[in-house]
């Protein structure tokens, strides 16, 4: 079931130890609470997806569907 209201995209920013990753999701206004942008259920478990194979380094998976940043450790 969808929440009703306006859909917007959005950028999501996906970390993990190794990596940073931006991905766009859709998210919904609410038309009875405008004040702040909710996530659909299915929304939530594409970032879950997003960061399990940001664990596992699945850097070609990532990179279709994103921007993938590294963490670089200072000397």
């Amino acid at each position: 079931m969808r929440t009703p209201g306006e859909r917007i995209k959005r950028t999501r920013l996906i970390q993990t130890e190794r990596y940073v990753v931006a991905v766009d999701v859709e998210m919904v206004i609410p038309p009875d609470d405008p004040r702040e942008p909710c996530s659909q259920a299915e929304t939530v478990q594409y970032l879950k997806g997003v960061k399990e194979h940001a664990e596992q380094v699945d850097l070609a998976w990532l990179s279709e569907r994103g921007k993938v940043y590294a963490a670089v450790t200072p000397a």
